[in-house]
């Protein structure tokens, strides 16, 4: 197995093709299948959707009645039969069949010369421009669920799911075209069923708008399902006597677009995705309700017949995903949605405030600045909670502590900041009270014979915290906390401090990527008020990340812990999808190309995976109240996250340590 393939970490390629047809010319119709089928098999596809009744065309309306087409529509299904037994992939085409004295609309599916069943359509359109109950009957009319085919005895009915034995997370069912516009979707069942690829054989007239509607009936049905949708539609060659054609093929996952053709198109192509089977299998093992559907529609799911087959995966060969994946997980690439998305996490962090300002009864806050990036947020979200409550932004008292090591550039940032929002300012000099700290305790350190331990590093925190909490009695306020999402997953945090525990916390679900995104947001969008000089809030985003507690060179905290931009795209696939880590490395080196080496996407997944599987659990179990803002999750343990402290992180590293070192 290469972990360079993307069926090794449980990816599925599909595609959907759409070739030029010819009305009532089968052999053509089955030359211009096998073309796209040969395409697709060099490609690495493992499932191809073609057209509803592709072998004949849709629009032959009463010919569908002469013997001399429906005889051609079955030595052209012998055709592409005979070329799939040297393609490994899973082919399903359209067709008209006679079965029992009476004629279906139908699915075929073939494997390697192999008929593995054939899927009747269920629901017949007899409405407006469509009458295909003159022609056609129903799959629920059918009275045998066997048909000789080709020389063949295979299943025949809607009730299918194909099961590849060498993928058990691919799971295949049938359905075709207006199958999916009824309220309840035969597919509906076969996910319940298991099925985790659903295929639509679609023909699909064009008309002003329902390239939309199509778009988003087949992504609400992937939703539904929490499965894949494969659809496809009938393009260039159909009949123009009363209608048009636009070709257009979807497939979604979960809701999510992957890909799409290019409509009225005259010639045959392909569009292809990769799927990602365990993001569903995972989605439908976390989501309860899921089960229960499961249950409560026990007896239409148990009439299911499952079909075995082996697909023959070629796992030894490099296969990289045709499929993007964003660098940052959190932050939306597109600029439109980016700013949606900040402007929907600002408000839900706002609203979390403000609720627990009023409910309270506390109308003061009192927030240490830094002049870094956390705090700096959490102070633009206090302002707006202040100004949504319509009371003054000096009820947020903004205290910075400069200490040991800080630096002259955030320490004039921190004043700077403080300024532009309009809070009170304040600062304390902690470093008298450090050094008496550290006498009483007994600390070595002198100041000719400095001693920079984690004891030096962490009186100063501690007494930056002492002194808020002290500083939020007198006034009559509450500590708001500035720890992040990242900072608490990676355990960079100091227990009973400041970036850990506060009265409340807007930013321990917000990941540090994120949060970089939500200051340039704030600042470019004037947020904090016209006329506001938002240069500083610029100027904190250009600077280094660092706690600041040790004299000399700077510190660097992505020195240590990595990267926050690989560790974000970590802690994402783990949180929110519970991948193991060599899936992790193989989508991250996809995601980031050149841009990181794989022994370094290693190492710095090594990192994290020791620090968030072994050691800091036990910050995140006591962790102040704070609003949750989206779907790739918190670590509270009132939410998202539970855990032991004292877990091993063995079956994890053991994991990474899989893929050879010259293949991240």
């Amino acid at each position: 197995m290469r972990f360079d393939n993307l069926y090794s970490h449980d990816f599925a390629r599909v595609a959907v093709g759409v070739p030029q047809c010819r009305v009532a010319d089968p052999a053509f119709n089955a030359e211009k299948t096998i073309a796209l089928l040969r395409q697709a098999a060099a490609d690495g596809v493992a499932v191809m959707a073609f057209p509803e009744l592709g072998l004949s065309a849709y629009s032959c309306d009463d010919l569908f009645h002469q013997r001399a087409l429906l005889d051609g529509c079955e030595a052209a299904l012998a055709q592409v039969l005979a070329a799939t037994q040297t393609l490994p992939l899973v082919a399903i085409v359209g067709m008209p069949l006679r079965v029992e004295q009476r004629l279906f609309n139908c699915a075929v599916v073939l494997l390697r010369g192999r008929i593995l069943g054939v899927v009747p359509k269920t629901f017949l359109p007899n409405y407006s421009e469509f009458y295909e109950a003159r022609q056609f009957g129903s799959g629920e009319e059918a009275t045998v669920d066997s048909v000789t085919l080709l020389g063949q005895q295979v299943p025949f009915g809607s009730r299918q799911v194909f099961s590849a034995e060498d993928m058990p997370l691919l799971r295949l069912h049938v359905e075709i075209c207006e199958d999916v516009w009824t309220p309840i979707p035969p597919s509906s069942f076969a996910a319940l069923a298991g099925a985790t690829v659903l295929v639509n054989l679609s023909a699909s007239n064009i008309v002003v708008g329902k390239a939309a509607y199509r778009r988003q009936l087949v992504s609400q049905q992937s939703a539904r399902c929490l499965a894949a949708y494969v659809y496809s539609s009938a393009g260039a060659g159909e009949s123009t006597t009363d209608l048009a054609w636009d070709g257009q093929a979807l497939i979604c996952e979960n809701g999510e677009l992957l890909a799409e053709s290019e409509r009225f198109v005259r010639d045959s192509h392909v569009v292809t995705a990769d799927v990602d089977l365990e993001r569903l299998a995972r989605e439908r093992m976390r989501q309860t309700s899921f089960g229960d559907s499961v249950r409560l529609h026990a007896a239409a799911v148990g009439a299911f017949r499952q079909v075995p087959f082996e697909l023959g995966l070629d796992r030894d060969r490099p296969l990289a995903l045709h499929r993007r994946v964003e660098r940052f997980p959190y932050v939306p690439a597109d600029l439109g949605r980016r700013d949606e998305r900040c402007q929907e996490v600002y408000n839900i962090q706002v609203q979390g405030l403000t609720q627990r300002l009023a409910s309270s009864g506390i109308g003061k806050l009192v927030v240490g600045i830094s002049g870094g990036l956390d705090s700096t947020h959490a102070l633009l979200v206090a302002a707006r909670a202040m100004d949504a409550l319509g009371l003054p932004r000096t009820h947020i008292i903004g205290v910075t502590m400069p200490g040991f090591a800080t630096g002259e550039r955030t320490r004039e940032q921190a004043r700077r900041l403080m300024a532009a929002v309009g809070c009170e300012a304040r600062e304390i000099d902690i470093r008298p009270s450090c050094a008496q700290m550290l006498r009483d305790i007994g600390h070595p350190h002198r100041e000719d014979q400095p001693v920079y331990d984690v004891t030096f590093e962490n009186v100063q925190a501690g007494e930056r915290t002492s002194h808020l909490f002290r500083l939020a009695n007198l006034a009559g306020g509450m500590v708001l906390g500035t720890g992040d999402l990242s900072e608490l997953a990676l355990g960079w945090c100091t227990y009973g401090v400041g970036d850990h525990m506060s009265h409340y916390n807007v930013n321990a679900s917000v990941p540090k990527t994120l949060i970089q995104h939500l200051v340039r947001w704030v600042a470019e969008t004037g947020q904090l008020g016209a006329g506001t000089d938002t240069q500083v809030l610029h100027d904190i985003l250009d600077t280094e990340i660092s706690p600041e507690l040790v004299p000399g060179a700077l510190q660097s905290t992505e020195a240590v812990v990595g990267p926050y931009a690989l560790q974000d795209f970590n802690l994402f696939y783990t949180l929110r999808h519970g991948y193991a880590p060599s899936k992790i490395a193989f989508l991250a080196r996809h995601a980031w190309g050149e841009a990181y080496a794989p022994a370094e996407i290693k190492r710095v997944l090594r990192i994290f995976l020791q620090r968030f599987f072994k050691g800091s659990q036990f910050k995140r179990s006591c962790v102040p109240n704070a609003p949750k803002v989206g779907s790739g999750g918190s670590l509270s343990p009132r939410g998202d996250w539970r855990a032991p402290s004292d877990s091993e992180a063995a079956v994890w590293l053991a994991d990474l340590d899989r893929i050879p070192d010259e293949r991240a």
